[in-house]
């Protein structure tokens, strides 16, 4: 043991840090020496100081410092702040003077630690809560958030997102209503998670704080599987409820009493290893402690109890301080125990709970209840949408029996709380009008922020474009680090659809070597599991055949023959080394120098991908023995899985390192949760790898790619997310902006053929206006060309603001790029006659950036444009019904209506005309003087549009278009028609008008009104 003063001092702040933490900030340096006082040592604030700042950043007092500060900044109120809002310069310093350090120390902790706690946006309803949840609620009553913390800080999670973790889910419970208080009242809120990045840490953060605080019966709802099911219940079985709740006071040295207890009879390998969480004390014995009982387990959902209700019945149990009172009494609550079930979203499992609920002698109107829904996109929401196709007819039936189940469950409990999950905000969970009665989330909406860890769909695509130059280094691009394309139809070309594959398993046994060769250098690595996952079909029979094909490329691959070993070689050297290196961020994951230091560790990675013999396993739910070969929990696990809707939706594939995914859904939100690649990869990000089908075929023909799909799901979501945080902005009068009831699913549907999700969409408010000062924002969504009268429409709108262009100018964009452009400057009313004659695929796409337009010339932030024409070589010159037009030889789109946006060398002259701040190009001397601080910026460009020859036009598709020789110019005639001149528009408001964006809604009820949503069904 290392007994030197220093380490003495560390050990002792570490002690006081780990005992002021909760408690708040305090004399540091006092505290120190008083612990140290029976030693001859004596501490100075330097030696403290050091103790706290070593280089290791996982070292125990280092960590203690970082976590204390971390709580500290992200408490919302506690009385020794003094006002200080969470996670600002004014917090930290009151942290400081509390602490009693010097300002050198002080600069010297902000540059060890800076104050990172992330805010979630939160919407909420100020006008239907009372606060309760204060500090001294959430100290006094903590024993079960102190425990769930302890085992986040064992698995080593990042100071800053526990910290983070703290705060939301504090904000959370503080929006249910008091479970103690003599009136009791529902709420119900949503919180928006990203896919696979720790909803249900969130929600188990959530489930200890509110059992803690006086909720006595905890109901988990989880998807529609049981594999789901079972992995949430084991996670909270292990993380929070304990080993000796689930003992049960059971002696663990009986042998026959303890047979029946789940972990036990089944041999699981965490609990023999005693990973399961472990309060240390006897729970049943700690005054104003309860402890919990499982009402389910990792292997059954809820079933009726019969002859057992008393262990749901409050009032059976003696548990009650004062049986004349109810249980939410404050004399009670404390001494009851809680409860806690984790069900699927199952008829019977709910109809089984409200039967016990209703034939026991506590009253659901006395019982303090919160019902967590995770995935609450999925069968929760009551889809009454009449649809003729026969094979879904049982789907919405059984959606809407869930949906009535769960209303049920709210009106036996009327004191439950209600809380549902989501990855995908693009359900009608937000805005259904028969969830406004039952599940509609109006009291609050909560958008998480992952933490930086977090490997989700802003780290598989280059949102925003690359240089062309970037595009294939691995450093700058995330597509060219993570994501390998499969191009093979393997119905016409079955050997180049094999190849694919063969590439893919290589990859996952090479990553497998690397994890392997990662743990032989360094006792900090650690790899238990290690899949990969193989996703083309929801057919059953599909499957089957998928999990052939994969088993015959491996058992040719030969990976101890010269020719497998020479093809890892040239992975290695060609990937998955050079990706390694190509960043930062990887310096602390070793990799080999070279490929033959890996040899013995790839016949290791083999040995373990086949310890069952066959290294894929088939998981689609066809027999029970699918579940059991996908065990997590026993042992390690290394395999292929081959599977569908089973290993999508809210599972967690551990150890999840390749993926290859050929599957199209029509749903975004179905797309989405199939992406099982996001989420944290400790020890392994720089070998995640994303296969991915870019040439998808359909039975008509029509060709897909899933990867741009993907970019364009996350651009949509990330739009959306950056809408909610504009919701939660508060006014001057300290009302927010928007309440829940009023927030409609603002999501552009960028692919016809990718819905947001699979229901009709109903929307509660209308966007009235909505714009981002100096921000450039395309508008070429055209409708098709059909007869082109719309086009013709179009260009005659916007003929006079091209009357009075001046002569040729230069300009300048990104990287040296530079155009000529003629341009003029005309009255806000002009641009605003022409914009509300424009035609677009969808017709109103237009009318909030008009309404923008009208409030901040209304506001005197916006005066006047300057409209850019670019003026191409005399070859692109026409003349179109009396106007000479340069004409670009752009083609329409073939997976989306109209065109692509506007040109990267174009934007800058928007941008610094507009004023935007933090612009990193000069546009050169003209933008430079047309730019005044109330002026916007407008470009108009032309594509030849043809009339379709009848082998062009698609029946019934938006997507058709002329053929690519047609639309060069050299085919172009002579004279051009308007009919055939698609006009494309850009426009940047000035950035005064809207620096952080905005927007602003028109309410379509008002008054007795106000609160209920208002629908417009399609």
């Amino acid at each position: 043991m290392n007994d030197t003063p220093a380490a003495r001092i560390a050990g002792s702040t570490k002690k006081v840090l780990d005992q002021i933490r909760d408690t708040g900030p305090d004399e540091l340096v006092f505290l120190v020496a008083t612990d140290l006082r029976r030693t001859d040592i004596r501490p100075t604030e330097e030696q403290v100081l050091a103790a706290v700042t070593v280089n290791a950043l996982n070292d125990p007092t280092r960590r203690a410092m970082h976590m204390a500060l971390a709580v500290w900044d992200a408490l919302t109120s506690p009385e020794w702040a003094q006002g200080t809002s969470p996670a600002t310069p004014d917090r930290r310093e009151r942290i400081y003077e509390l602490l009693e350090l010097s300002d050198e120390a002080r600069e010297r902790l902000d540059d060890e630690f800076p104050s990172a706690s992330q805010l979630d946006t939160m919407i909420v309803d100020p006008n239907h809560w009372t606060p309760w949840y204060d500090d001294e609620r959430k100290t006094s009553h903590d024993f079960y958030w102190r425990a769930y913390r302890g085992v986040l800080e064992k698995k080593g999670w990042d100071v800053d997102a526990l910290a983070t973790l703290d705060r939301s889910t504090s904000e959370i419970v503080q929006r249910l209503a008091d479970p103690s208080a003599p009136e009791g009242y529902q709420t119900k809120g949503l919180v928006v998670g990203h896919v696979q990045s720790g909803k249900t840490a969130n929600f188990t953060g959530i489930a200890a704080k509110a059992i803690d605080s006086g909720y006595r019966l905890v109901i988990v709802l989880t998807g529609t599987i049981e594999l789901l099911r079972g992995q949430t219940q084991r996670r909270l079985d292990m993380e929070l409820i304990g080993e000796e709740n689930i003992l049960d006071g059971v002696d663990p040295t009986d042998a026959a009493a303890i047979r029946d207890i789940d972990y036990i009879s089944t041999n699981d390998s965490d609990w023999e290893d005693g990973k399961f969480l472990q309060h240390g004390k006897d729970v049943h014995s700690l005054p104003e402690v309860p402890s919990i009982k499982r009402l389910t387990t990792v292997g059954k959902d809820y079933r009726k109890l019969r002859l057992g209700k008393d262990v749901l019945d409050f009032r059976r149990t003696g548990e009650l301080v004062d049986k004349g009172k109810p249980v939410y009494a404050p004399e009670n609550i404390f001494s009851v125990d809680a409860r806690i079930a984790v069900m699927k979203k199952n008829t019977s499992s709910l109809r089984n709970l409200l039967h016990d609920l209703k034939n026991i002698r506590a009253d659901g109107r006395e019982i303090p209840a919160l019902i967590i829904d995770d995935e609450a996109d999925q069968a929760s929401v009551n889809t009454i949408n009449p649809r003729s196709k026969a094979e879904i007819a049982a789907e919405v039936k059984r959606r809407s029996t869930i949906n009535k189940l769960i209303a049920e469950l709210l009106q036996e409990l009327p004191r439950a709380q209600y809380v549902g999950y989501t990855a995908t905000p693009f359900a009608n969970v937000f805005i259904s009008p028969e969830d406004s009665e039952d599940l509609f989330p109006k009291d609050f909406l909560v958008s998480l922020e992952p933490s930086s860890q977090y490997m989700g769909g802003t780290y598989f695509h280059d949102l925003g474009g690359l240089a062309d130059e970037d595009k294939g280094d691995p450093g700058r691009s995330n597509e060219a680090a993570f994501v390998r394309d499969l191009q093979a139809d393997g119905d016409h070309d079955p050997s180049a659809e094999e190849s694919e594959i063969l590439e893919a398993v290589d990859a996952f046994v090479l990553s497998g070597a690397i994890k392997k060769w990662r743990e032989s250098v360094s006792d900090s690595f650690s790899y238990r599991h290690h899949t990969m996952l193989v996703h083309e079909s929801v057919k059953t029979a599909d499957q089957a055949d998928l999990a052939e094909k994969f088993r015959d490329v491996w058992s040719a691959a030969g990976y101890s023959s010269p020719a497998g070993l020479a093809r890892l070689r040239t992975l290695f050297d060609g990937d998955f080394l050079r990706v390694n290196e190509s960043r930062p961020q990887w310096s602390d994951l070793p990799m080999p120098e070279q490929f033959d230091d890996l040899r013995a560790f790839v016949g290791e990675a083999v040995d373990a991908i086949t310890a069952d013999s066959d290294p894929v396993v088939v998981v689609n739910g066809t027999k029970d023995s699918d579940y059991d070969a996908m065990d997590f929990q026993r042992r390690p696990y290394w395999r292929i899985m081959v599977g569908g809707a089973k290993l999508s939706r809210g599972f967690t594939v551990e150890g999840l390192t390749i993926s290859y995914y050929r599957r199209k859904a029509v749903a975004a939100d179905t797309l989405m949760q199939m992406g099982r690649w996001f989420g944290y990869r400790p020890g392994y990000g720089d070998l995640v790898r994303l296969y991915i089908a870019r040439n998808i075929v359909d039975g008509r023909g029509k060709s897909y790619d899933l990867y741009d799909a993907f970019t364009s799901i996350i651009e949509d979501e990330e739009a959306f997310r950056a809408q909610l945080r504009k919701f939660a902005e508060i006014q001057e009068d300290g009302r927010p902006a928007v309440r829940p009831i009023h927030v409609p699913p603002l999501v552009f549907q960028q692919f016809p053929w990718l819905k947001p999700t699979s229901s009709n969409k109903m929307y509660n408010a209308e966007l009235a206006y909505e714009g981002e000062g100096g921000t450039v924002k395309d508008f070429n969504s055209h409708d098709q060309r059909d007869d082109g009268v719309k086009n013709a429409k179009n260009l005659e709108a916007i003929r006079p603001l091209l009357m009075s262009l001046s002569d040729a100018q230069k300009f300048y964009g990104v990287n040296g790029t530079e155009f000529n452009g003629r341009y003029v400057v005309a009255s806000n009313d002009a641009v605003l006659a022409a914009l509300r004659e424009i035609s677009l695929y969808v017709p109103d796409q237009l009318n909030p950036t008009i309404r923008m337009i009208e409030t901040a010339a209304a506001e005197g932030t916006l005066d006047d444009w300057a409209i850019i024409v670019p003026e191409l070589g005399e070859t692109y010159r026409r003349g179109v019904d009396g106007v000479e037009l340069s004409i670009t030889e752009r083609r329409r789109r073939s997976d989306r209506p109209g065109y692509a946006g506007s040109e990267r060398r174009h934007r800058a002259a928007l941008e610094e005309i507009a004023r935007l701040e933090g612009r990193l190009t000069l546009a050169g001397p003209t933008a430079e003087m047309l730019s005044t601080p109330t002026r916007g910026a407008l470009l108009l460009t032309f594509a030849y549009d043809p009339e379709l020859t009848d082998e062009e036009r698609i029946e019934g598709s938006p997507f058709s278009r002329a053929d690519a020789e047609r639309v060069k110019r050299v085919n172009w005639p002579t004279d051009i028609p308007a009919e055939s001149v698609a006009t494309l528009i850009s426009l940047a408001m000035p950035y005064a008008s809207a620096p952080r964006g905005r927007i602003g809604f028109r309410v379509r009820r008002d008054g007795d009104d106000a609160d209920k949503p208002i629908v417009d069904t399609p």
